[in-house]
């Protein structure tokens, strides 16, 4: 059976199509500067703010933050419809990684103490082109983009935000704005991690072992699609509670951390080509010799000290002793048994998001959002993502009376369809009316009733 969700995603598009907005290829975006423009009609914007670091309570709305517009030729002026939060926001918040990031920012900030408040968070976006530098050439007014925001850059949990043409790609023609955002910066970090520090490929992958740690959360559930759609026999760590949703997105091996030794567990398994680890703290001590030895097997953590001990230590003492540490573990590894130890790091790739939208509009990665709240309800957001123990993204709608006419006849169309084929009608959601998805308006149900890797329409198939 193919998706519900696909099939009313399409019906939409096709219903839609008059709607649809024009490309503009591979031809010179010029600015143009027409009144009609939201840049050009008002010179302040909404957003939420931090104006020192701390928890929940620093979160600021305003109306009153000026527009970010485009300052160099390359860059490219987004609307925002949809956002989504990461982990990292979270961190950032608390003051995490505030002098490199600063520094980041401007180089020239080391001489003075200028401040880099009020900081905006937000790091995933989808939305809809309103202007763009004179050098741009592949995007064009009125298309609709998502795009990973560089934690040195002033976030998406605002009405506009601006980035280089490099860190942007064209939105995924099936999903939402909603569904959307809840990609990109993870897909960002998956791949930095997978293929630059960890040398997979989807011609390279089709042999090889791999196993996730904290495969529920955003960088393990598309991890799992990928790996999968390249091939990849794939073994994830996680909850009980979480095995049908990882199992449903491709997932071979599912083992439960909270029922014993996971260690143990996965002891009895067949060794790994590659370990990506999501959850830090002692893992590497036990994972290390899951790994096969002598055969170039690699281990990869996203968890690394490099922002902490610039943080504890200064930015000189704290770059050289992560350097030390990362440099002493890597020597280690590759002396006792061949492994190659490796940190990874989200990177902004927009022609890499290219290649995932791909992926997606062929059906082979699914958007998996947990949560989603109303623009107004940022701080709750931040307090559901705190809670721990993702199941996918919490996702923000900025621009919910803009949302596309395929958007609003794909929730019309689904609605009556899914949940008399889920069978879940009538049932209430974990979260309020206010602050949460639907459960027939997302996949992860489909994931749970066994349906969720059925083939898209053969129209739809790389």
């Amino acid at each position: 059976m193919v998706s519900t969700r696909l099939l009313c995603l399409l019906s939409a598009k096709v219903a839609g199509s008059s709607k649809t907005l024009a490309r503009a290829g591979c031809s010179v975006c010029f600015r143009r500067h027409v009144s009609s423009s939201p840049s050009r009609l008002q010179s302040c914007m909404s957003a939420w703010v931090i104006d020192q670091y701390g928890t929940n309570g620093v979160l600021r709305y305003t109306e009153d933050i000026t527009i970010p517009t485009v300052s160099s030729p390359s860059e490219v002026m987004i609307k925002v419809h949809a956002a989504s939060l990461n982990p990292l926001d979270i961190s950032m918040r608390g003051g995490y990684g505030a002098k490199l990031l600063k520094l980041r920012r401007d180089p020239m900030s080391v001489m003075d103490s200028d401040s880099e408040f009020p900081l905006i968070l937000g790091r995933d976006v989808s939305g809809v082109v309103v202007d763009c530098g004179s050098e741009v050439t592949h995007f064009a007014p009125g298309d609709e983009v998502w795009a990973a925001v560089p934690p040195w850059k002033q976030g998406c949990l605002a009405e506009f935000v601006t980035l280089t043409e490099y860190e942007v790609s064209h939105k995924p023609e099936l999903l939402s704005h909603t569904e959307a955002a809840s990609i990109p910066y993870v897909a960002s970090t998956a791949l930095s991690a997978l293929v630059n520090a960890g040398g997979l490929c989807r011609d390279s992958s089709s042999d090889k072992r791999v196993l996730i740690t904290g495969g529920s959360g955003g960088v393990g559930t598309f991890s799992i699609q990928l790996l999968k759609a390249w091939g990849a026999h794939v073994t994830v760590t996680c909850s009980q509670n979480a095995e049908g949703l990882v199992r449903g997105l491709g997932a071979d091996e599912v083992v439960d951390y909270t029922t014993g030794d996971v260690a143990e567990q996965l002891e009895m398994m067949e060794k790994f080509d590659l370990i990506l680890d999501n959850v830090g703290g002692d893992t590497e001590q036990w994972a290390m010799g899951l790994l096969k030895p002598w055969s170039g097997a690699k281990y990869i953590t996203l968890v690394t000290p490099l922002l902490l001990n610039t943080d504890s230590m200064g930015l000189l003492d704290g770059t050289i002793h992560a350097g030390f540490t990362l440099h002493t573990k890597a020597i280690q590894n590759i002396i006792s048994s061949g492994v190659f130890y490796r940190w990874g790091f989200y990177a902004p790739d927009g022609p890499a998001l290219d290649e995932v939208r791909k992926l997606v509009d062929a059906g082979k990665i699914l958007p998996v959002v947990e949560a989603q709240f109303p623009f107004t309800q940022v701080p709750q957001a931040f307090q559901k993502l705190e809670q721990g123990h993702a199941r996918g993204k919490t996702v923000v709608r900025v621009a919910e009376k803009d949302d596309t006419q395929a958007e609003e006849l794909a929730q019309n169309i689904c609605t009556d369809t899914a949940e008399s084929e889920l069978g879940v009608q009538g049932e209430e959601s974990q979260y309020d009316s206010e602050g949460a998805a639907s459960p027939v308006a997302y996949l992860v149900l489909e994931h749970l009733s066994g349906s969720c890797r059925t083939k898209p329409p053969a129209e739809l198939r790389l």
